[in-house]
């Protein structure tokens, strides 16, 4: 199953204040649990954990911030448009989405969102 560019344009459509506050608290809550059972499928993991740091740091443009909680909201949703517990081809639509998003807003990602990023992925991995 495809997601089409139309889903992925009503996903990451702004929002108001309240529904990124919404987003982000969310995101905050259930983003690392996701990630360590998505980062298998996803290839680009390192550029979305950076994005969690974009997006949840203060400094990011209000805009920028906007399409990343978007993003980073759907991929911590469990049932979505392809649900998550579907083996192989569960985050395949998050990927999408979050690939997108990384895409629109990749200059707004800084250094120090990677430096955040790799450490955390580093910490994941000693866990493991």
């Amino acid at each position: 199953m495809e997601l089409q560019r139309e889903h992925i344009g009503e996903i990451l459509r702004p929002a108001s204040e309240a529904e990124r506050d919404g987003q982000e608290k969310r995101v905050r809550r259930s983003f690392f649990k996701t990630m360590k059972r998505a980062a298998r499928f996803i290839p680009f993991s390192q550029d979305v954990v950076a994005s969690y740091y974009c997006a949840i740091d203060r400094k990011t443009p209000a805009a920028t911030r906007g399409v990343l909680l978007a993003a980073l909201a759907y991929f911590v949703l469990p049932f979505d448009v392809i649900p998550d517990f579907v083996m192989g081809l569960g985050f395949t639509d998050d990927a999408a989405v979050l690939l997108a998003a990384f895409t629109a807003v990749q200059r707004d990602i800084r250094p120090e969102h990677y430096e955040k990023a790799r450490h955390a992925l580093n910490e994941d991995a000693k866990e493991d």
